[in-house]
């Protein structure tokens, strides 16, 4: 029987939405929990042709977006373009949408990262640690930054912090907004210690 043509019409009307591979809906739902929504590192077993393909599509779907990677940060990179850049893969509002996410997030991400690398640039362009010398940031950083560096007894010590707040200071402060990386070694005589990664 040929269907009611009102039917028909309501049929035509409806959206046609993508529906998301399971694989999509990982490196989606990675990249969103992730600072800057990078959407790296993607799934254990995906690589060679199989990410290519995967990640290529996606950007053709306007999920993903390749960027500039910012090294300095240690962002992770999905292509080497050969004068010592490279680029790495963010998730886009289109694809914190595809998983439920609204945009207005990613709005509030760039606007955290700007305000970041401001904090950050303005922080390298002073370099006069004694202005500061008050803040018990500035004190971490420079117990980090002695060649010793600091074991996390001698932090809380000195700073009066609790040890998951100086966890989370490290992490937090100086890692996502300063872009400062913290490393931690564990030495026979100290236990592990925490240094600031001195970088070129």
């Amino acid at each position: 029987m040929p269907r009611d043509p009102a039917q028909r019409h309501q049929i035509k009307q409806e959206p046609v939405m993508t529906k998301l591979t399971d694989t999509q809906t990982i490196i989606l739902s990675a990249g969103a929990q992730r600072p800057d929504n990078i959407a790296l590192p993607l799934p254990k077993g995906l690589h060679g042709a199989a990410a290519k393909m995967a990640v290529t599509k996606m950007i053709a779907h306007g999920w993903l977006q390749e960027v500039d990677a910012n090294l300095r940060r240690g962002e992770p990179l999905w292509r080497e373009t050969g004068d010592g850049h490279g680029t790495t893969l963010i998730v886009t509002d289109a694809g914190l949408l595809a998983i439920g996410i609204a945009p207005v997030v990613v709005k509030a991400v760039v606007a955290i990262r700007e305000h970041a690398a401001k904090t950050l640039a303005s922080t390298e362009t002073a370099a006069q640690p004694k202005q500061r010398a008050g803040t018990k940031q500035a004190m971490l950083i420079e117990m980090l930054r002695r060649p010793e560096g600091g074991t996390m007894q001698e932090i809380m010590a000195a700073t009066g912090w609790l040890a998951h707040t100086a966890r989370g200071a490290m992490s937090g402060a100086l890692g996502k907004k300063l872009g400062i990386i913290v490393t931690s070694a564990k030495e026979v005589d100290r236990g592990r210690v925490y240094r600031i990664a001195h970088t070129d």
